[in-house]
């Protein structure tokens, strides 16, 4: 057996270890490109007394801030759609945010292949959708229309389910839009099933505050909301301002006065191209009758 020096021995552990250490620190720098990338679909399951007993169940698919753009190609949204699309949802909601600005949000809706859902597609805009010029809004609303989007600026929709009705309220954005939360409340009734659409959670306080057309508070069941991305970034994301929120309402699911709210951590990126601790995700919702 030839001799070998213990030193060449020990050199090679070494350069091993500096190869190693060298992929380690790689996946960690490239990593927060990478989670981006990583779409979940969240599924949850409620029971609620509002929906009326003949519809029985609501599968409702649920997205926001797409932020298409530069960094969220038209390729990614067309698999995002495919995504929604095999869901099977009766209704898919959108949340606001669909590009950088309100130039980019009418071409988002322009380029949008087709959304299926049974009865319908709804949607509200968020920050970067009211951008100016305020022009754009009714651009933005047509654009959607046409790619079968019913915008909901301050409006209430009926959506026909069998015999029954449910409601799909929706206000502009609590930011850069003029919402209207007391007066879409008072369009709603007691014994309505309610959704409300928003696209940040700043507008939760002052919906828990409105009343339905008899002053009664609670007029919605379920609220769906973005905005925040999770904070995008684990611990840090407040500091660079993705998130602004009272924390509680930073991401996930909770129940106030009886009524089920959802902030999304949303679909694309803000600030910067990157997440971490903090995955994009959709969510399909299913709701079923206690009655």
């Amino acid at each position: 057996m030839p001799y070998r020096p213990r030193h060449q021995s020990r050199r090679g552990c070494s350069c091993l270890g500096r190869i190693l250490t060298f992929l380690v620190l790689l996946a960690l720098l490239c990593y927060p490109f990478a989670e981006p990338y990583m779409l979940e679909t969240e599924s949850v399951s409620l029971l609620c007394a509002d929906l009326p007993q003949d519809i029985g169940q609501l599968r409702i698919v649920y997205l926001s801030d797409i932020h298409a753009g530069f960094f969220f190609s038209q390729s990614r949204v067309n698999d995002l759609v495919q995504t929604v699309n095999r869901l099977n949802a009766d209704l898919v909601l959108l949340g606001g945010d669909y590009a950088q600005d309100s130039d980019g949000a009418i071409a988002f809706f322009k380029s949008l292949p087709s959304v299926h859902a049974r009865y319908g597609v709804f949607g509200v805009m968020g920050n970067h959708d009211r951008t100016v010029p305020e022009s754009n809004l009714q651009l933005l609303r047509a654009a959607m229309m046409s790619a079968g989007v019913t915008p909901l600026v301050n409006d209430v929709a009926s959506v026909r389910i069998g015999t029954s009705n449910i409601y799909i309220a929706g206000i502009d954005d609590v930011n850069n839009g003029w919402p209207d939360i007391v007066g879409v409340a008072s369009q709603t009734r007691q014994e309505d099933y309610v959704i409300f659409l928003a696209h940040s959670p700043e507008a939760i306080p002052d919906a828990q505050k409105a009343g339905d057309s008899s002053g009664r508070r609670s007029w919605f069941d379920l609220g769906l909301f973005g905005h925040t991305h999770g904070g995008q970034i684990a611990l840090i994301g407040p500091l660079l301002g993705i998130s602004k929120v009272d924390g509680r309402y930073e991401q996930g699911w909770l129940t106030e006065n009886r009524v089920s709210l959802l902030i999304s951590r949303g679909v694309g990126t803000s600030v910067l191209p990157v997440r971490i601790g903090r995955r994009p995700q959709i969510h399909l919702i299913t709701v079923r009758s206690t009655q």
